[in-house]
């Protein structure tokens, strides 16, 4: 595969459009490239040619060009993710996984680079602000200090979905330019005030401590979200936000990043499983489930916990085990969105496991899944370890789980979408080779504790 030279598009006539012609079929494709999650890149390639078929000849031939590629994932995404299509008008070049890897890296660098101008944007903004009032002195609360958040595959997908018949013009270097133009809308603040006693620095009253009243006023900063952009940045229509959400969601199955968290929820709960304790393990731990009628349909966010909440569910365990403090999963999710770990229509920003281990206190390592004795060591001295999780035994996307201890030398853990699967005793062959490949934030194993 070739990746465009200054990160400009190259797609060129032929195959590139053809394909292209296919995207623009709408909900028929997205559709079909939805069913990827089940089947596979095949299997999508196999729905997009069913689908093609009744629209027209031009999309049948993309859909005949799709089936003969040996990596098939969004077809609306050929030079940012892809590099382009072709490198002539009959060679598909969509084969070198290391070349889109760097792709992806080299988006989500200039995104998250323009994130960060976005907080210095709006600390700009908040300095004058504060010019303005009576007040003595001031606080930034900053919930993404440790983490630029933002979902890169909605970005992505949401930028091409907006490009419409001038798909020529995708390029990292426009979509970047965009985000930059309204990065005064990245950030949000709220402002509250309080009475401080501080101690007064007078020169003169160097041998006397003496306080003062100081009047202060606390900004908390709150990304918008990409929500946000859909809206009032790409001006995407329904249509365009369904497709949207549709390659965002094969985006993410591609990577392995783990972002779309989703449990099948269609509004059935579970009856209140009351107080469960799992004694089994080195450490006892707290049980709660996401589906618990309790709080399933309570909010996280603008979504709910039973269909988006394993990230709070599974902190609300680990917080509830390894502290003197329950906190049930609707506190959690409540916790989360106003500290920046909720992420819309996805599930949870995989910040939202190192930053609520330290604001509990509590010491928290990243683990890879080439560290597997790391692992087995921390649940046998009393240690909880967060996993994000892939297509495979525990879920169809992504999903967190929380391994808690080791038996027999299999792994037990606390699922908390499923009671049955937590009872379960688990090979830990299965969690490494399903577990995410690409998690950022140092997963897609937190060892806490």
């Amino acid at each position: 595969m070739k990746k465009a030279e200054n990160n400009e598009s190259i797609l060129t006539p032929g195959p590139a459009h053809a394909v292209y012609g296919t995207v623009k079929a709408g909900k028929a494709i997205a559709a079909s490239a939805k069913g990827t999650a089940a089947g596979g890149p095949y299997g999508a390639a196999a729905g997009l040619a069913v689908a093609a078929g009744r629209h027209s000849g031009k999309l049948l031939a993309g859909a005949v060009l799709l089936l003969m590629l040996p990596i098939l994932f969004v077809v609306m995404l050929p030079t940012l993710i892809f590099g382009g299509l072709s490198d002539s008008p009959s060679q598909p070049i969509l084969n070198d996984n290391d070349a889109i890897v760097q792709n992806v890296n080299d988006i989500t660098f200039a995104v998250n680079s323009v994130l960060g101008e976005g907080i210095s944007d709006v600390e700009d903004r908040i300095a004058l602000d504060f010019a303005g009032t009576n007040g003595d002195n001031y606080e930034i609360v900053n919930p993404y200090a440790d983490d630029m958040t933002s979902n890169i595959n909605a970005f992505i997908a949401q930028y091409c979905a907006s490009k419409g018949e001038t798909c020529a013009d995708i390029s990292l270097t426009d979509l970047e330019a965009i985000i930059r133009q309204n990065k005064g809308s990245l950030y949000s603040y709220t402002r509250t005030s309080e009475t401080r006693t501080v101690e007064d620095d007078d020169p003169d009253t160097e041998d006397v401590v003496e306080t003062k009243e100081e009047l202060w006023y606390i900004y908390t900063l709150s990304y918008n979200g990409e929500g946000y952009f859909a809206d009032s940045v790409f001006h995407l229509s329904d249509e365009q936000k369904e497709l949207a959400s549709d390659y965002a969601e094969n985006l993410s199955l591609f990577l392995g990043d783990g972002m779309l968290q989703h449990t099948q929820y269609d509004g059935v709960t579970l009856s209140s499983l009351g107080e469960v304790r799992f004694t089994d393990g080195a450490t006892e731990v707290v049980y709660f489930n996401q589906l618990d009628e309790r709080w399933a349909n309570k909010p996280y966010g603008t979504d709910n916990i039973g269909g988006y909440g394993c990230g709070p569910t599974s902190m609300s365990i680990v917080i509830s085990s390894l502290t003197n403090e329950v906190v049930d999963p609707e506190e959690m999710a409540k916790w989360a969105y106003e500290n920046g770990g909720w992420c819309s229509k996805s599930g949870s920003y995989h910040s939202l496991i190192p930053k609520t281990a330290k604001a509990w206190g509590l010491p928290v390592e990243g683990c890879k899944a080439s560290e597997p004795q790391r692992i087995v060591d921390a649940l046998a001295n009393g240690k909880l370890v967060v996993a994000l999780m892939l297509k495979g035994h525990f879920t169809s996307g992504g999903h967190f789980i929380v391994l808690r201890g080791v038996r027999d030398g299999k792994i037990l853990v606390a699922d908390p979408a499923s009671y049955s699967r937590s009872k379960k005793l688990w090979d830990l062959s299965i969690i490494l080779n399903e577990a995410s490949t690409r998690a950022g934030a140092g997963g897609p194993f937190w060892i806490i504790g």
